[in-house]
């Protein structure tokens, strides 16, 4: 498993934790780090304060490098980006929109920034612009996504690009991690399987829909309004559908998909709440601590890719 990746972040495994908004707080960032893995605290829409006390919090919980993601359409995100700096954070990943503006402010503090990307043409623009990797997403994730699968995202960013490539999206096991290893990646970001992991503070009945959850269980919702989001389907993604068919407006969606994810992860209302999982839910059928997650899917992939020589 060496890659670039480990000597650029000095993490032992080339595996990122999802920055999943109200779910990635410290107890999971924290136990993915101590793995050997980079956990990823979640800013999401929170407070800078919040994401503050989240990174202290992680720092008195491990001593290895952690990351921070940061939504460049919260309305904290400006405020965010300097409070990491501050609070000296190890790497940065940033999702929805182009981080160009704080780049410079991040590589003096030697911070190294990690942008997601849905495009090939985004990935180039973020190496000229000197960022020291990109996350090539695909739809197949949980939460906010793109049009591009993972299979014909990596390779084409991989080729594009000389940084290194984290493949996202669809990655749910060892096997998930020598596919997109062969692919090109240099490292792997898994979310829906550290969902369930017993370190993760999801409520109990968000953990249970992943771990019954099908191969066709999940749907994307909210394409008209430029931010579709995949989620495991329940009431809430039934009504969505049924006010996109009736040619709802953006402002209506947006209306109904208000405080969701709350109510899902910290309430557990898993009928009208937003619970988001990718694809690969149908495969996750068992919790584990995140040592146990990483060391298995190491084990697993080095096996297959073992094989191959």
């Amino acid at each position: 498993m060496e890659s670039r990746i480990c000597k650029l972040l000095n993490i032992e495994y080339p595996i990122f934790q999802g920055a999943m908004a109200w779910i990635a707080e410290h107890n999971l960032v924290a136990a993915v780090s101590n793995a050997g893995g980079l956990g990823i605290l979640a800013a999401g829409n929170a407070p800078t304060e919040v994401v503050r006390e989240e990174i202290k919090k992680t720092k008195r919980l491990t001593s290895k490098p952690f990351g921070v993601n940061i939504m460049l359409l919260s309305p904290y995100a400006e405020d965010i980006a300097h409070m990491v700096c501050e609070e000296k954070v190890a790497v940065i990943t940033t999702g929805a929109g182009n981080p160009g503006k704080y780049l410079e402010m991040w590589k003096e503090q030697g911070i190294k920034v990690i942008p997601v990307v849905p495009s090939v043409a985004l990935a180039m623009r973020m190496e000229r612009a000197g960022v020291d990797a990109v996350i090539a997403e695909g739809c197949e994730a949980g939460g906010h996504v793109g049009e591009l699968t993972t299979m014909s995202l990596l390779p084409q960013v991989v080729d594009a690009v000389n940084i290194p490539v984290i493949a996202a999206g669809g990655i749910g096991d060892g096997r998930g991690i020598a596919a997109t290893k062969m692919l090109g990646a240099d490292a792997f970001q898994i979310g829906t399987r550290f969902l369930v992991a017993k370190e993760c503070i999801v409520h109990r009945n968000y953990k249970e829909k992943v771990l019954k959850a099908k191969d066709i269980d999940t749907r994307v919702t909210g394409k008209i309004t430029g931010h579709p989001v995949r989620t495991l389907k329940n009431k809430l993604t039934r009504k969505f559908i049924q006010l996109e068919r009736e040619g709802a407006s953006t402002e209506q969606l947006e209306e109904l998909g208000k405080g969701t994810l709350q109510k899902a992860v910290i309430e557990g209302d898993v009928m009208n709440g937003s619970v988001m999982a990718g694809q690969i839910s149908g495969m996750v059928n068992k919790e584990q601590t995140c040592k146990e997650i990483i060391i298995e899917m190491v084990k697993e992939s080095t096996s297959l890719l073992s094989g191959l020589k």
